[in-house]
């Protein structure tokens, strides 16, 4: 989000109530709610660019999918489905996992280190500590990164 927003882009996010204030931070211009909100409901006009991070369920995504304008492009993280592509309307469909690209990281460290880019830590905790971490998680009570420190550190 950030790095979209300062390359200029008007951002549309969809957030939780819980998280809705940090993803306005974050440069967010507009944030639905997506406990309350149909997506394809709430965005009026076409968007350039869709960008999936979560997992939902496909037809969720090829709905979403709708909004691009032609000769735009849908981007997912999921590793269990394909981004969907629209072949008439020369939308492309894009599948995104990781990229090790030391270039690249180190840009974002530079943009980290200018005040440019702004990574939400939540808390730091042990590693011995994970499975507790991995049962909030499942019940949905984590925001922001956690950090998870190796036994000497």
């Amino acid at each position: 989000m950030q790095l979209a927003k300062n390359a200029g882009a008007h951002v549309i996010a969809t957030a939780s109530p819980r998280s809705a204030d940090r993803v306005r931070a974050a440069g967010a211009d507009e944030v639905l709610d997506h406990t309350a909100t149909d997506v394809v409901d709430a965005v009026t006009q076409p968007v350039d660019l869709l960008l999936n991070l979560a997992p939902i369920e496909p037809s969720q995504l090829a709905d979403q999918a709708a909004l691009v304008r032609s000769g735009g492009v849908v981007v997912n993280t999921t590793v269990w489905m394909q981004a969907p592509s629209d072949e008439t309307r020369h939308v492309r469909g894009l599948n995104v996992f990781v990229r090790s690209d030391a270039k690249q990281l180190a840009g974002l460290v530079a943009a980290i280190d200018r005040g440019e880019l702004h990574i939400d830590i939540s808390r730091r905790i042990q590693l011995k500590d994970l499975p507790a971490l991995h049962a909030e998680v499942a019940a949905g009570a984590v925001s922001g990164k956690v950090v998870v420190l190796a036994p000497t550190a």
